[in-house]
């Protein structure tokens, strides 16, 4: 699949996206440091019946919080047709597969609270890694319908070395054991992944890390043509895109790396 904007100047106007979304997300850091706070009522028999779409969680990435997804989830939310929640995990975090069995309660807890049997997951660079290790590992399938990844190191990235003594940052490098257990086979997987990558990504190393490859699970990958790292969660057409993989329907089967269909 391909998600396209103008390209002439594309690197050029990508870096000075970056830099304009970079300033923004820097002034609304500060809001985004604290969880939500969530409701304790559950929803209405009408709003989480069979017909409603299921609710969303946002999973932010490394060092970051959920402010990153301030245009998103309004985007989302929209019209009140889903419910949208963020998930800010430990800024202390060392190992995301201890951040995925948390995840994993939230989402208990979240159906629950919903009377949904399911939910979507989107996740933002190391959100993402996050989301599919729940998914393809712990037994996410069951209850995650749909994993939307927007720029994550679904094969590693080898950006950044001298930020080697970070253990997160370890574990999104191509030969972490992390990516060895991701690169397992998951027979049966019935999560729909749709993996959003762009070539300007100036975090992903090789660029293509981006894209899911894996024979067993139902993936999309859609490539965006002019937009960086931090854009990808913010940008118009992103956001356009991602609304509409979450409302329409979700295919059955195993799918190839690549969608047939395209996005313009």
């Amino acid at each position: 699949m391909g998600l396209c904007i103008p390209v002439s100047g594309a690197a050029l106007r990508a870096g000075l996206l970056e830099v304009v979304v970079l300033g923004g997300h820097l002034l609304l850091y500060p809001t985004g440091v604290y969880q939500e706070k969530r409701s304790t009522c559950r929803e209405t028999t009408r709003t989480a019946g069979s017909g409603s779409r299921p609710p969303v969680l946002l999973l932010h990435g490394f060092t970051d919080n959920r402010s990153v997804f301030v245009l998103l989830r309004r985007a989302l939310a929209a019209g009140r047709r889903r419910r949208v929640e963020t998930y800010n995990y430990s800024p202390f975090t060392r190992d995301l597969r201890v951040t995925a069995r948390h995840l994993a309660r939230h989402v208990e807890e979240l159906c629950a609270r919903t009377g949904h049997q399911e939910v979507d997951l989107v996740g933002h660079s190391l959100g993402g890694l996050v989301g599919r290790y729940y998914v393809q590992r712990l037994g996410g399938d069951r209850r995650v319908r749909t994993l939307v990844t927007l720029g994550t190191p679904h094969s590693g990235t080898r950006v950044a070395p001298f930020m080697n003594a970070h253990p997160l940052v370890r574990q999104m490098r191509p030969e972490s054991a992390v990516m060895a257990e991701l690169r397992e086979p998951a027979p049966g997987c019935r999560t729909r992944c749709v993996a959003f990558w762009s070539e300007f990504d100036e975090l992903m190393d090789p660029p293509g890390t981006a894209r899911i490859e894996h024979p067993d699970l139902q993936v999309e990958n859609v490539q965006v043509i002019g937009i960086g790292h931090l854009a990808l969660a913010a940008h118009p057409a992103v956001t356009s895109a991602v609304r509409r993989v979450l409302d329409g329907p979700v295919p059955t089967g195993a799918g190839r790396p690549d969608g047939a269909a395209s996005v313009a």
